[in-house]
């Protein structure tokens, strides 16, 4: 199957080790990976008429040599190649620059095409290339990413030489009913057409049946690796529905339309044998909490236990107080654990942990560590999922018997992320916002009028509400003209000296006087909040109904979305007051989005195609693939029908054996072994 497309580059002639390390360097290690290093564009090489080009186009010209070339030299190894190209009755000047080799390819009436930059006021050709006049198929001319170590035309010579030697082994991937449903190209069709259009739509056809491809190869690994989730035995979780259903009428308030959805969602999961892998995301302030409360208590009423990791103390110890009012009238024993739970105390939790004594336990990546030992876990709840790794889930998994594992962020992400980021798992959505909410009022201004937003802050501290302010930075940086927290805090102390008290909160704090501020600021004897952005995800202050932020044009969108949902959270009007002057139209673009949008969709959706994929959440961190031809934001809609497809052919059963996936069973077992198993 495609044997010698799987073989090293280094068997092909004119590939040595040092060539073969080049091209390895560019990902390139097998046939099959040179034949798949697509163009990243073209360049228009059709002849044109001289009357018709524009100043400075690049394009070709076709004429006969009129003149002897002549070479002139100036400066150490730069020269200067001159000739004369006769086309029709008019002859133009052409110059090649530090190419003195082309005096051999050139005689007088020869015919010739060269391809360069046309300068319309000496009606002369800066010449790049001398193209031969009689291949047609060199009609756009492929360019691709290079390196230092590997020029261009080695890298066009070799794809040229592996697609005329090995091009007859090329098998189409995609399943044959798929790729006459949407019209695609036989693969070797695809794949010459890429590297060697003949025209413009020539190009766009093969470039459309490789991003569909692409997308299908990536959906299928997604999908194999989720159905491998599945058959691993997970745990049954059979909980008392009667009970679960006293348990949500004992709540103060109706479930939203989209929490009972998701509840139901979550709870088929866990009465099912398999694992279960989900993601639930709602934007800020919708309601997660409490769904995980109810999804938590299910899995108790079943004799098992739960486990809640946030990625803060704060986040930890506030998910602490909350769930144990709302476990107040039942039996559920809820514990905290984090880093800064003293030795003896922390000695009597795990005693009492693994004795099954304690139903729920809440706390910071220190649920995972050495000497954590519980004696039924059933039910894993990771909050904020961005901020853990791979190995962290897979940590929290092991302590248990393959217990179900529910990943939760408020972080949202757009349609494109979760399918390529998270296309593992399944995903929940809570799209709905808790009755009563009042949606946030969001200004920008420039910094020259922060004073007059300071004096709507100082209305808002007379009717008795609390105000957020935020900040970038914590220390004075020489190189950054950025307000820092400390000094803020200062002159907003002397500003509203002495009818409101001003805190400070930031990330070199000791814990315990983190919690100090939190604390004051939550008793309203703080009135007035500076704080870097550790008060970003989580923190609950139903009174403060004011964010102020500094800066904001060094904020990502989602991360301003994460800071604006800290206030609206009680039944006050509230305000987001953006203080920023972006010195580009992309950062002036990002403030006007915030005023106009409070949906967290809409905008991590537009953060993520202002700033590209690897900006929103690191590509690294997010585990987010980078594709050859296909872009995720660009052909969403291409991306979501590969999902669909791949989700189609992994339900039927024995779809590998089917003549028509073949050699796509073949390709994904092929790549599937050299990732590895996912978590």
């Amino acid at each position: 199957m495609e044997t010698s497309l799987t073989a090293p580059v280094g068997t092909m002639t004119g590939v040595g080790p040092a060539r073969q390390k080049a091209l390895a360097e560019l990902g390139i290690n097998t046939i099959a990976d040179l034949l798949t290093y697509y163009p990243f564009r073209y360049d228009d090489l059709q002849v044109k008429d001289v009357n018709e080009i524009a100043d400075q186009e690049k394009v070709t010209l076709k004429g006969t040599v009129a003149s002897e070339p002549v070479l002139a030299r100036f400066g150490r190894k730069k020269n200067r190649l001159n000739f004369r190209l006769l086309i029709d009755h008019d002859v133009y000047m052409v110059t090649f620059f530090n190419q003195p080799y082309l005096m051999k390819q050139l005689e007088t009436g020869q015919a010739l095409a060269v391809y360069g930059k046309w300068d319309a006021k000496r009606s002369s050709l800066t010449g790049m290339k001398i193209i031969n006049p009689n291949n047609a198929e060199q009609a756009f001319g492929s360019i691709y990413p290079a390196s230092k170590s590997i020029r261009q035309g080695t890298i066009q010579k070799l794809i040229k030489q592996a697609f005329e030697t090995y091009g007859d082994q090329l098998v189409d991937i995609v399943p044959a009913p798929l790729a006459e449903k949407y019209r695609l190209l036989p693969r070797r069709q695809m794949i010459h057409d890429m590297h060697f259009p003949a025209s413009q739509d020539a190009s766009t056809a093969a470039r459309r049946s490789a991003t569909y491809e692409e997308f299908l190869l990536f959906q299928m690994q997604m999908q194999t690796l989720k159905q491998a989730d599945r058959t691993t035995d997970g745990i049954t979780i059979h909980y008392d529905n009667a009970k679960l259903k006293a348990f949500i009428k004992t709540l103060p308030f109706e479930l939203t339309g989209a929490q009972k959805r998701v509840v139901n969602e979550i709870c088929l999961d866990l009465k099912a044998p398999q694992h279960m892998n989900r993601l639930l995301q709602g934007d800020v302030g919708s309601g997660k909490t409490i769904v995980a409360a109810i999804v938590m208590y299910a899995a108790i009423t079943a004799g098992y236990q739960a486990a809640l990791m946030a990625p803060t103390e704060i986040l930890a110890e506030q998910h602490a107080n909350n769930l144990a009012q709302v476990f107040a009238d039942t039996d559920v024993n809820v514990a905290l654990l984090t880093g800064s739970t003293k030795p003896a105390a922390r000695k009597a939790l795990l005693a009492a942990l693994a004795a099954g004594e304690i139903d729920l336990l809440i706390g910071t990546h220190a649920l995972i560590q050495d000497g954590v030992e519980y004696a039924n876990l059933g039910l894993v709840i990771t909050d904020e999922q961005h901020r853990f790794g791979v190995n962290q889930r897979a940590e929290f998994r092991q302590k248990g018997h393959q217990p179900d594992a529910l990943a939760m962020t408020a972080t949202p992400i757009p349609r494109t992320l979760a399918i390529t980021a998270y296309g593992e798992m399944d995903v929940s959505e809570i799209d709905e916002l808790p009755a009563g909410r009042q949606p946030i009022q969001t200004t920008w201004v420039r910094s020259n009028q922060a004073n007059s937003a300071l004096s709507f802050v100082r209305k808002r501290l007379a009717a008795g509400e609390q105000t957020y302010v935020v900040t970038p930075l914590i220390e004075e940086s020489e190189t950054l003209d950025v307000k820092n927290a400390e000094a803020l805090s200062a002159n907003l102390q002397d500003y509203f000296a002495p009818d409101y008290k001003v805190g400070l909160l930031h990330g070199r704090m000791k814990p315990d006087e983190k919690e100090a501020v939190m604390a004051a600021f939550k008793a309203n004897e703080i009135q007035l909040l500076v704080s870097t952005t550790v008060i970003e995800v989580g923190v609950d202050v139903k009174n403060a109904t004011v964010m102020m932020i500094y800066d904001a044009d060094r904020f990502g969108l989602a991360q301003l979305h994460q800071l604006r949902g800290r206030v609206g959270r009680g039944s006050q009007a509230s305000y987001c007051i953006l203080v920023a002057d972006p010195k580009n139209e992309q950062g002036v673009q990002r403030m006007q989005i915030m005023t106009e949008t409070t949906n967290g969709f809409v905008l991590a959706q537009k953060d993520l195609e202002l700033r590209g994929s690897g900006e929103v959440l690191g590509v690294k961190q997010s585990g987010l693939p980078s594709f050859k031809v296909g872009d995720p934001i660009a052909d969403l809609n291409v991306l979501q029908v590969a999902q669909q497809d791949a989700h189609a052919i992994v339900a039927q059963p024995d779809w590998q054996q089917q003549p028509a996936n073949r050699a796509l069973a073949q390709i994904l077992k092929t790549k599937l072994a050299a990732v590895g198993t996912l978590d």
